[in-house]
């Protein structure tokens, strides 16, 4: 309790809003893999793949509607919360606007869309589904953008477990319904299951606006911060600096009575640009995987069966433990575009070494965990030995992944959007480079590679962005070499421990002993690495 008492009510804020955040992200994905694996068995890989190509079109849809105009209504806000509410209002129209577009553009068009731009005809009639999602998913998108901007996390944090609730509640009653009437369980139930999701986040978002609306700050960021602990914060030879002097002009706050809608704009459509750009390729790169995978030799059921193991089974393993990174990264941005607003470059060299050391750590014991339990993981939920090693082999992406999330977060944070945008393209290039030559004759293994190699880019490429811009500190020594050193004692301690453990009666699922050994690890990891912590202070 003194410990939490005597940080600062920023610090307290931000530590608050990532253990929520962490918390509802752990169990949102602990209920997306019991809505994964029931998936995986009603629909089969086949289907798991063909509903994936249906996300390339969500996605860039999404990207003009929803997901800039929430990255810009956080940043914006966080610097302007006095105009919080007015900001909002204009985010949130301009976006219904343009989803209500888009939907209409998709079900008019499915057909087209999905024998032209999918190559795959099969995907034509859910796209109207996942098309009428959109209004939903930007209205989730602007208002989940107000509450983080206005460091109000609890109202994001609860509607991912809303969503997840009311997703798998409403499918598995239809899927019920189904198999007692007869009805054969297809794609469909998968895309239905995303309307729903979004209708149910959406629905509980405004619910929670109209009850519980963020509380209008008075504070104005562009005097001086009167307060002792902003003060101690800042050196005492360093003035402070005012709001209007570090912050871009297409961030300052508008005259009285005059519209947001050109500055908050300003700051969309660079991301929104960025976004699109990101999510064609994104886009041609799911519908490239099974082409080339039939052109290294499998059938049209077979390519689509891989790429709904490795993107259905295999990846949501290794994205699990990133509620954690993304939890942090999602409320960095605000929280950094605040501390430079307010000219506190020594608090932002803190987040950025913090976010360094805790994903390191985290992906340091990722590779542990799914190199060596990969393949039991795979089998014991999904019965598909593919699966895990898919895991083993990325494994290795899991630093480099959490890496990219939180640096690209700060760098965006920063308004170093274009850095970010071309530094993303280029990996997605990479990768693509890796879809295009690689696959055809090392099937889904040369993508598998693609992907440790475009990581890996991006990650080093945003510290190096970084490392220019902000002077943080770095010590491969406690960020690296020891988190790998106690991993190597915890994985000793763990076979040291598990061969003196009596055999239970009866054979155990290896599901559960499984997960049990992943828990030894951890505990022996976690325990090694606090205590390392204690005594350097």
């Amino acid at each position: 309790m003194s410990f939490y008492s005597g940080l600062s009510e920023k610090k307290r804020a931000f530590l608050t809003g990532t253990l929520l955040l962490t918390a509802a992200g752990f169990l949102c994905r602990l209920l997306g893999f019991f809505y994964r694996i029931f998936l995986s068995r009603a629909i089969g890989a086949e289907g798991l793949g063909i509903y994936n190509m249906v996300h390339p079109v969500y996605g860039i849809c999404f990207a003009i509607c929803g997901g800039s105009i929430q990255t810009a209504l956080s940043q914006y806000i966080a610097a302007h919360e006095s105009q919080g509410r007015r900001i909002f209002r204009t985010g949130l129209y301009i976006s219904m606007v343009l989803s209500g577009i888009l939907a209409f553009l998709i079900c008019h068009e499915q057909d087209w869309i999905a024998a032209r731009i999918l190559m795959e005809p099969r995907c034509s009639p859910y796209l109207p589904v996942m098309g009428l999602s959109l209004p939903f998913a930007s209205f989730h998108a602007c208002a989940n953008g107000y509450c983080y901007g206005s460091q109000k996390s609890r109202v994001p944090a609860f509607s991912q477990v809303a969503e997840q609730v009311v997703r798998m509640s409403l499918v598995f009653l239809i899927a019920g319904k189904w198999a007692a009437e007869g009805t054969e369980i297809t794609v469909r139930l998968a895309v239905y299951g995303h309307l729903i999701g979004e209708i149910g986040a959406a629905s509980f978002n405004l619910l929670c606006l109209v009850l519980f609306p963020p509380q209008r700050q008075t504070t104005n960021l562009s005097a001086e911060i009167p307060d002792s602990a902003a003060s101690s914060r800042t050196a005492p030879s360093t003035p402070q600096i005012p709001h209007s002097a570090i912050l871009p002009r297409r961030m300052q706050v508008p005259a009285n009575g005059s519209s947001c809608l050109l500055p908050l704009m300003s700051l969309a459509l660079p991301l929104m640009g960025n976004r699109l750009i990101l999510n064609l390729l994104a886009g041609a790169e799911a519908v490239w995987i099974p082409n080339r995978l039939q052109m290294s030799g499998l059938s049209d059921a077979e390519a689509f069966s891989v790429y709904g193991i490795l993107t259905g089974m295999a990846l949501p393993f290794i994205l699990f433990p990133s509620a954690i990174t993304n939890s942090i990264a999602v409320l960095l941005l605000p929280s950094v575009a605040k501390d430079q607003a307010e000219g506190r470059t020594e608090s932002i060299a803190g987040s950025v070494s913090m976010s360094l050391r805790y994903s390191l750590y985290m992906g340091i014991l990722c590779i542990g965990i799914f190199v060596l339990f990969g393949l039991p993981l795979g089998i014991s939920v999904f019965k598909e030995e593919q699966a895990g090693r898919c895991m083993q082999i990325l494994a290795w992406l899991c630093p480099f992944l959490y890496l990219a999330a939180t640096m690209g977060s700060i760098l965006n944070g920063l308004g170093c959007t274009r850095t970010t945008f071309l530094q993303s393209v280029a990996a997605m290039l990479l990768r693509l480079c890796f879809v295009v030559a690689a696959i055809p004759v090392f099937g889904i293994y040369g993508y598998l590679c693609g992907m440790l190699a475009s990581e890996m880019f991006l990650a080093l490429a945003h510290l190096w962005s970084l490392k220019r811009r902000i002077p943080f500190i770095w010590n491969a020594w406690d960020m690296i070499a020891k988190p790998t050193i106690l991993l190597f004692l915890a994985i000793g301690i763990h076979y040291f421990v598990s061969g003196f453990l009596p055999a239970p009666a009866g054979a155990m699922p290896l599901f559960f002993k499984t997960s049990g050994q992943i828990l030894l690890l951890s505990f022996c990891y976690g325990v090694m690495l606090l205590y390392a912590h204690i005594l350097r202070k």
